[in-house]
């Protein structure tokens, strides 16, 4: 059994002994307390002054907020030296007990609609195309009116293209669907009996549809079996209906197909649930991720254009990786910690109030901490102890006249106010996380 050595300060000495013991780790473990109060101001020259040996350990933790490198310590001590996580209460986390995310790259191929097009400049095009890409589409939808033309859209199609990405049409315009398809569309949207025929003009597969006065599979079926008794290649579409207004039963529609036909490949525009809903497009794109996981649809067709369902198409990228890994691992789809909760917070550990007060007794300057537990606001230093909901009186008890650290504290406070309410995890001076809207990438 390998033996771990932990450094921490004076203050978080007690709430470290805690979480190591409600973590029956397997690994033994010893805990040094260096003469510092608050572990996040070490640094590592000033920790190799202090530590002269790790004992018998084979590996050192050190505060994730330690500055400098580790490496040094490690050759002065002759052990590996890792920083453990920036807050205390992740150490579980830390060692690997609350995560199985499978390293995969999802199967589901993302069809990101660049809606409207044909009111866009070519430039504008290509950023939203390269910045979809980035955010994990595999093609680049080009969408175009309800009715009528895209007039350059040979132009679009040949520069996308250029930049080696997969392109496909959405419209009913048969001349724009002619003309994309000269310069190599990978993809039709859509056929159904109202222009089947032109299926067998274009070079490239099509996504076939019911029929827009008869949704049921019946035509569906009709449709698919001109296109395979020709051997056209096509995706299967059974249309997701949004809400009030059929989705149920065009779920049962997806389900019945995969049923009678499990080799056909499928496509499911999850843009009518996601832009035709007033909630946050995160968790409706998880659920309609899960579903095309279970009915093996490895297409999606996602679009961007209401507030609602800004970052859908980064979402859905994330949804497919959660579910495929979820899969894989034969595990629910929790613990993967992929970034879709956003608004509130996966699991965290708290301060319980007791352990709060106990690190309160052993502050002995003026400094502020701020700690959020039960929605409540915890604010004390060597003289002070406050606790409540309301941040304007709890700023006005503490008494602070220098503006600097008047408008940090209140930062601090509006901060951990909003954490309070949303229930998500707060530090003291780290931000919020926001999930995947955290990323600085993005």
């Amino acid at each position: 059994m390998s033996k771990i050595l932990f450094v921490t300060g004076r203050l978080a000495h007690n709430a470290l002994l805690n979480i190591l013991k409600n973590m029956d780790p397997p690994f033994s473990y010893e805990v040094s307390v260096l003469p510092i109060s608050v572990a996040a101001l070490m640094n590592v020259t000033w920790v190799m002054s202090q530590l002269r040996s790790a004992g018998d350990a084979d590996v050192v933790i050190l505060p994730g907020l330690c500055q400098g490198d580790e490496k040094v310590l490690a050759e002065a001590l002759g052990v590996e030296v890792k920083r453990g996580p920036k807050d205390l209460k992740d150490l579980p986390g830390f060692f690997g007990f609350s995560t199985h995310l499978k390293k995969t790259k999802p199967n589901i191929r993302i069809l990101a609609e660049i809606v409207d097009a044909h009111k866009m400049t070519l430039n504008e095009i290509v950023n939203k195309a390269l910045d979809y890409k980035d955010k994990g589409a595999t093609i680049i939808d080009i969408g175009g009116p309800n009715k009528g033309s895209i007039p350059n859209i040979g132009d679009i199609v040949s520069v996308l293209k250029e930049l080696n990405l997969c392109v496909s049409l959405d419209t009913f315009d048969e001349k724009t669907a002619l003309e994309a398809d000269k310069f190599g569309i990978d993809l039709y949207l859509s056929v159904n009996s109202f222009n089947i025929d032109l299926a067998f003009r274009l070079s490239c597969p099509v996504v076939v549809i019911p029929d827009f006065e008869d949704k049921n599979l019946n035509s569906l079926e009709r449709n698919v079996a001109r296109l395979r008794d020709r051997g056209k290649k096509y995706l299967v579409d059974p249309i997701l209906d949004p809400l009030p207004f059929g989705l149920s039963e065009s779920i049962g529609r997806y389900v019945e197909y995969r049923r009678c036909f499990p080799d056909d490949e499928m496509l499911m525009g999850i843009g009518n649930l996601t832009e035709l809903t007033e909630a946050d497009s995160t968790g409706i794109n998880a659920i309609l991720l899960g579903i095309c996981a279970e009915l093996e649809i490895n297409y999606v067709l996602t679009t961007e254009v209401t507030s609602w369902a800004r970052g859908a198409v980064r979402e859905t990228y994330l949804a497919s990786l959660m579910h495929e890994s979820a899969r894989e691992s034969g595990m629910l789809p929790k613990g993967f910690n992929l970034g879709l909760v956003t608004a509130k917070d996966t699991p965290f550990e708290v301060y319980s109030e007791e352990e709060i007060i106990d690190i309160h007794k052993k502050v002995t300057d003026k400094n502020f901490r701020i700690f959020v537990a039960d929605e409540y606001i915890y604010i004390f230093n060597n003289s002070i102890f406050l606790k409540g909901k309301d941040i304007n009186m709890l700023f006005q008890s503490i008494g602070v006249n220098d503006p600097g650290h008047a408008f940090y504290l209140g930062r601090e406070l509006e901060k951990a106010s909003l954490a309070a309410k949303l229930g998500k995890k707060y530090m003291q001076e780290r931000p919020l996380d926001w999930g995947y809207l955290s990323d600085d990438d993005l």
